[in-house]
């Protein structure tokens, strides 16, 4: 497969969770090609990297988006999880991304979307195959659903996307959010 750096053809999204991981692969903002979680029993940084291994054989992404843990309030075992998926990718010859947390959300400010909820609402319209998967809204008590993964794996990708559109098509930063969403394809 060839690659095109500047406009890549798959892009696949990875969110560590406590119990494995949601992926999702997409060509385009609009254009979701699979999505899913991966229970790993043993919660072994080698036995996840295999099973990211084999999606990446599997799907040929051009470009791994993952969350920047720098910014993040995330532990340190899913903090040496993402490092050794850079590592991974690297290994593969794939170009991996990592999208701060203030980024997201940043560009679903735009939409009124603040809560991690709110957010996988924007993304179940915006991806209506994932709309079935919408996790209920938790209350504090109550435990994340497992389907949240999936939409916080969109998250990062569509805020690559996104930001890569902002980029390519020379647009100020100083311009207002929702005005640079609409040129991004993501209303």
């Amino acid at each position: 497969m060839t690659s095109n750096k500047h406009n890549p053809k798959r892009v696949l999204a990875i969110d560590p969770t406590s119990r494995g991981f949601g992926y999702v692969v997409l060509e385009s903002p609009t254009t979701l090609v699979d999505w899913g979680g991966k229970v790993i029993r043993d919660q072994n940084e080698a036995k996840t990297l295999a099973k990211l291994s084999e999606l990446i054989r599997h799907y040929g992404p051009e470009i791994i988006v993952l969350e920047d843990p720098r910014e993040s309030r995330r532990c340190a075992r899913i903090q040496s999880l993402l490092d050794g998926v850079c590592r991974l990718a690297t290994e593969e010859g794939i170009e991996s991304r990592r999208v701060p947390i203030s980024r997201v959300k940043k560009v679903f400010h735009a939409f009124r979307a603040t809560t991690k909820h709110e957010i996988a609402q924007v993304i179940a319209q915006q991806l209506p195959e994932l709309a079935p998967q919408l996790p209920r809204y938790r209350k504090a008590w109550m435990s994340e659903g497992y389907g949240m993964a999936f939409f916080d794996a969109a998250a990062l990708a569509l805020t690559y996307f996104h930001f890569r559109l902002l980029r390519t098509a020379g647009a100020p930063q100083a311009r207002p959010m929702a005005e640079n969403l609409k040129r991004s394809e993501l209303v």
